[in-house]
């Protein structure tokens, strides 16, 4: 087990829950892509478990630009599947062809096993979009990203 109180990986070698954030402060992040929220450390060394695929942990820049700080509430999700918070903001089931409106933003997830966000901590907004690039690598490995609605 990491530091942060989570990483644990099961049989295969995947994530069974994310990082609990460290800290509460300024240095928290969000995912543009899942809205899993960490510290920019957390994320810088272990990248986001939904999210593997941007390599995060691999790449500064890729924090950077796949992160915000911007961002409206947290939630902690134990069981995503059985939540219904997760059902409320459209988390609990997704999968990579599905496409789900969550607050102001519409993510898909892709995590191979379950089809489902791991249990974590989530924002309940984003306004920022994924850059360009990024999408493209999202649309590279089958995973549709939607950019969240402008208000």
């Amino acid at each position: 087990m990491r530091g942060g109180g989570g990483g644990m990986m099961d049989d295969d070698d995947r994530a069974t829950h994310a990082q609990i954030p460290t800290s509460f402060g300024p240095e928290l992040r969000a995912c543009l892509r899942c809205r899993l929220v960490k510290t920019y450390d957390q994320f810088r060394q272990n990248g986001c478990e939904n999210c593997p695929f941007l390599e995060m942990d691999k790449e500064h820049d890729n924090v950077v630009n796949c992160t915000t700080p911007n961002f409206t509430g947290i939630i902690s999700l134990m069981d995503p599947s059985r939540s219904w918070a997760a059902r409320w903001l459209r988390i609990e089931r997704m999968d990579m062809t599905s496409c789900c409106t969550v607050a102001l933003t519409k993510i898909t997830h892709l995590h191979q096993s379950a089809g489902r966000f791991i249990p974590g901590c989530y924002t309940l907004a984003v306004s920022e979009e994924l850059p360009e690039e990024y999408q493209g690598i999202c649309q590279e490995n089958n995973v549709q990203y939607v950019p969240p609605k402008r208000v």
